[in-house]
């Protein structure tokens, strides 16, 4: 049987490791190509086809 001790390491682990897998997570997501602001000048504004 599991000890409260061993119990209680396995909850301390598993927590930490999910906290960590949501924090890469997250910075993989933020970081990601969809997220990229477009770099190519849009065409002027004043200027309109009739």
């Amino acid at each position: 049987m599991i000890t409260d001790s061993q119990l209680y390491s396995l909850a301390i682990f598993l927590g930490s490791a999910a906290m960590l897998l949501i924090v890469v997570y997250h910075f993989l997501e933020v970081n990601s190509e969809d997220h990229k602001v477009e770099e190519k000048p849009r065409a002027a504004g004043g200027k309109v086809k009739a």
